[in-house]
């Protein structure tokens, strides 16, 4: 039996998350980073004319940057977990690892960097990588409800208030309300992905200290050093001032940006689970999937069904991130460490899985048309009383007069609808039996196009006016389908 099915598989990464993504957060990535990022900063340090100790020759030899650049990805895991053990720090162990692999450029490895140098500004790079995937896959949802929203700009469906029937809307205009709430949450990770600084190389408690003895007190070259790092590992800025630390408060709003997109996840997968059970919309239903073991009748929402559940998880991730920056202690403390580990490659694997399964839900909805229609056409009678009412008034009759017929004969069919002995179709037989309404045309009241107000209308302006720059903004990353996994 292998290893893998001895010890637990993170679901996120065995079920639901991409490829692309799990690969992100993965070890190979991690390390890999770290040792571009020893490369940079010693390739700055050479740049700047860092000496040695005496004070004339080059401390950094162009063959060890050379030597450097071919060890970046051919890390020895198993000789980095044995340094591990053996000295309880990460970071040393593979600062040890790679100078194993190139013994001449062991002397320059993490020259004047604390290990904060490549831990926090590797989560940088990874998140901010993160984001702009994620706002790639977010970009094909709002697409793909955009499209859904055109073509059912007009199509007349009972809109609720409260869970109760209130008035019509449309197909098309219902599904702009799920899509507003993704742009502004693809507003909000572009904001963060965009604003998104370098911590750079700030020392141990962010005073640049050990740099300014490099450069034998030359602050330009330290404020250089910083700057230049951060172009290489590609930002064009650095936080201001640093601990030994960037502030945790940055891994706060990146979480509370994906906790926000599973709030508008969640929603819309709770909708759809109830329009499921309206039997109006249904997601799609493979060939051969299965929608219970044991009732074989069973159509289940199971991908809305995932949605909400992966977006509830990423919701209540941000609260753990919240807790780190309000307990860190001055420059740093290590507290942050293994929670840190754990809910921002989770955040981002969640919020990669909820896109995969929003993608397949926005890409394969069904419409059930003649559901929807008799479920507005059984309501359409009491929507109706009004125009009714205005129309009679009109003619002639007395408002309050055909007030209180309404009023009586609707009271009267609710309770003969809830005894089970009628249906809303009586109210508007009682009606053209009333003298109060005689001689008006009922077939003209009655058509559900009268009701939607300007919902066609809105649904066209709403995808000028915001689908459309998103695709604009994301034209060659528009199509993805997502994948669902069990």
């Amino acid at each position: 039996m292998s290893d893998s099915n001895l010890v637990y598989d993170n679901p996120l990464i065995g079920r639901y998350c991409s490829r692309e993504m799990a690969e992100r957060f993965g070890p190979q990535r991690k390390f890999g980073t770290w040792r571009r990022l020893w490369l940079h900063l010693a390739e700055a340090q050479s740049e700047l004319g860092l000496l040695s100790d005496d004070g004339q020759s080059p401390r950094i030899r162009p063959e060890q940057l050379a030597e450097l650049r071919l060890h970046l990805d051919d890390i020895d895991f198993k000789r980095a977990n044995q340094y591990e053990h053996r000295l309880r720090h990460d970071v040393m162990a593979h600062v040890h690892t790679l100078g194993d692999a190139a013994p001449d450029v062991r002397g320059i490895i993490h020259l004047g960097a604390t290990s904060c140098y490549v831990t926090d500004n590797t989560d940088l790079i990874l998140m901010r990588e993160g984001l702009d995937d994620l706002c790639g896959k977010l970009a094909s949802v709002i697409d793909a409800l955009g499209k859904f929203s055109h073509t059912w700009r007009a199509e007349p469906t009972l809109g609720y208030t409260h869970f109760q029937p209130a008035q019509l809307t449309t197909v098309g205009k219902r599904a702009c309300l799920w899509n507003y709430d993704f742009v502004m949450d693809l507003q909000e990770l572009e904001s963060r992905r965009d604003g998104m600084k370098f911590r750079g190389t700030k020392g141990t408690t962010g005073t640049q200290a050990s740099f300014l003895a490099l450069y034998r007190g030359d602050h330009a070259k330290v404020r250089a050093q910083d700057l230049l790092v951060a172009k290489k590992a590609g930002f064009s800025e650095v936080y201001a001032v640093t601990g030994q630390t960037y502030s945790r408060k940055v891994d706060s709003f990146v979480l509370d940006a994906l906790a926000g997109l599973g709030q508008s996840l969640h929603k819309w997968g709770t909708d759809l689970r109830l329009l499921a059970h309206k039997q109006e919309i249904d997601e799609p239903f493979e060939k051969d999937q299965i929608g219970s073991s044991a009732m074989a009748y069973k159509r289940n929402p199971m991908r809305a069904e995932r949605l909400c559940s992966l977006s509830r998880f990423l919701m209540n991730l941000s609260h753990m991130a919240a807790d780190t920056v309000a307990t860190q202690w001055f420059e740093r403390t290590l507290d942050d460490s293994a929670g840190r580990r754990l809910y921002i490659p989770q955040a981002f694997l969640a919020a990669d899985a909820c896109l995969r399964i929003a993608l397949n839900l926005a890409n394969g909805l069904v419409v059930n048309r003649e559901v929807i229609a008799k479920n507005a056409n059984d309501y359409l009678p009491y929507m109706a009383t009004e125009n009714l009412m205005m129309s009679a008034v009109a003619a002639g009759a007395d408002r309050q007069d055909v007030h209180e017929v309404v009023r009586t004969h609707s009271h009267a069919v609710t309770a003969g609808i809830k005894a089970g002995t009628t249906t809303s179709r009586e109210l508007i037989t009682r009606l053209q039996k009333d003298a109060a309404f005689k001689n008006l045309n009922f077939a003209d009241e009655l058509d559900p196009t009268k009701y939607i107000g300007r919902s066609p209308e809105q649904t066209d302006e709403f995808i000028a006016e915001e689908v459309k720059p998103v695709r604009e903004r994301y034209a060659s990353r528009l199509g993805q389908q997502g994948e669902v996994n069990v």
